[in-house]
């Protein structure tokens, strides 16, 4: 499979270091598998130590209610499962975090990334509803955006059985789930569909182009780098990665209009493949007029919070997260 390169006067220099704390424990961790299609079903087995969380862990101490619920698909697609947290102590209607996992497109299910935004959830007294949609490349683009959006869509026209507030949605994702939320907002937007109050983008995977210098600098590096970057892209759009014809609810880097969107947070780590399309992604936000708040934070791998998540740096990402859902988003919750 050929990769494009740059046009020279693009070409980056060396790697940026790594954060101390996270270098550490990147040193020991085992090589990745190579990702191809004999080797995706292996990839989905969690490896040891990163199983998907309990019932018992997700409650947070029981903090919250857990509860399995279905979305109808679209145009006869399947079912889309959701899996709703409610805050056990919740007195009427809640504010919503609508979360997509992560996964590169082709692995994960809707309890992958989920503690971590439950923990924000359980101090400002929100209800999480956490989306499992279908995966590349059994299925390709548009299954799972559109999975993601008629999920959202039900959870709208369900609020009062949900005990949510249907004016109070924020959507979050985390690499893969935070390019499905991009183009999820582009999607409902242009759809007409639920109102949301927030995007919040968490190291998202948006550009298939991945030609960026950063996925070029960390080639071979990044936990997540260009190679495999280039077989989850290709898994979700096949021949059409790349080319002049993708659509931004594909790929969100690809908009042309980045009006309309609610208040956007975007993070990245400086030293992962997915830098320059993000901090790219916030420019257009603010050349169009929009509010989006980026954090680049110094010496990050991809996934470095959940691999490495007492690191001073896992913490700081953390805390801003959590500040900006209560600051910008217009959360008010139980804090």
């Amino acid at each position: 499979m050929k990769i494009a390169t740059p046009a020279p006067h693009v070409l980056p220099g060396p790697p940026p270091p790594f954060d101390p704390e996270c270098a550490a424990v990147l040193a020991h961790l085992p090589a990745f598998p190579a990702l191809n299609l004999e080797t995706i079903a292996a990839i989905r087995q969690p490896p040891p130590g990163f199983e998907p969380p309990s019932d018992e862990e997700l409650t947070r101490d029981g903090a919250f209610t857990l509860e399995e619920r279905f979305a109808p698909g679209r145009d006869g697609a399947p079912h889309v499962p959701l899996l709703v947290c409610r805050p056990t102590a919740a007195d009427g209607p809640r504010p919503v975090i609508y979360f997509i996992h992560g996964g590169g497109m082709i692995s994960g299910d809707r309890r992958q990334g989920l503690p971590q935004i439950l923990d924000c959830a359980k101090v400002l007294g929100l209800t999480v509803v956490s989306v499992e949609y279908r995966l590349a490349p059994e299925t390709p683009y548009p299954g799972p955006v559109e999975d993601c959006y008629w999920g959202l869509q039900w959870t709208a026209d369900h609020a009062d059985d949900l005990g949510i507030d249907s004016t109070q949605i924020v959507v979050a994702g985390e690499s893969a789930g935070g390019g499905l939320a991009a183009a999820m907002a582009f999607l409902s937007r242009d759809r007409g569909g639920p109102a949301t109050i927030g995007l919040l983008l968490m190291a998202p995977m948006l550009d298939d182009r991945n030609d960026s210098p950063s996925a070029v600098q960390m080639a071979g590096t990044d936990t997540w780098d260009r190679s495999r970057n280039e077989f989850g892209w290709s898994a979700l759009l096949g021949t059409a990665r790349g080319g002049p014809d993708v659509s931004e609810y594909a790929a969100p880097a690809r908009a042309t209009n980045f009006g309309g969107l609610p208040p956007v947070f975007l993070d990245v780590g400086s030293a992962e493949t997915f830098r320059d399309e993000v901090v790219n992604f916030a420019s257009s936000i603010w050349r169009a007029g929009g509010r989006a708040e980026l954090h680049v934070w110094p010496g990050g791998f991809h996934g470095y919070n959940a691999m490495v998540p007492e690191a001073a740096i896992s913490r700081e990402t953390h805390e801003a997260r959590a500040r900006w859902l209560e600051r910008n988003a217009g959360l008010t919750g139980n804090r």
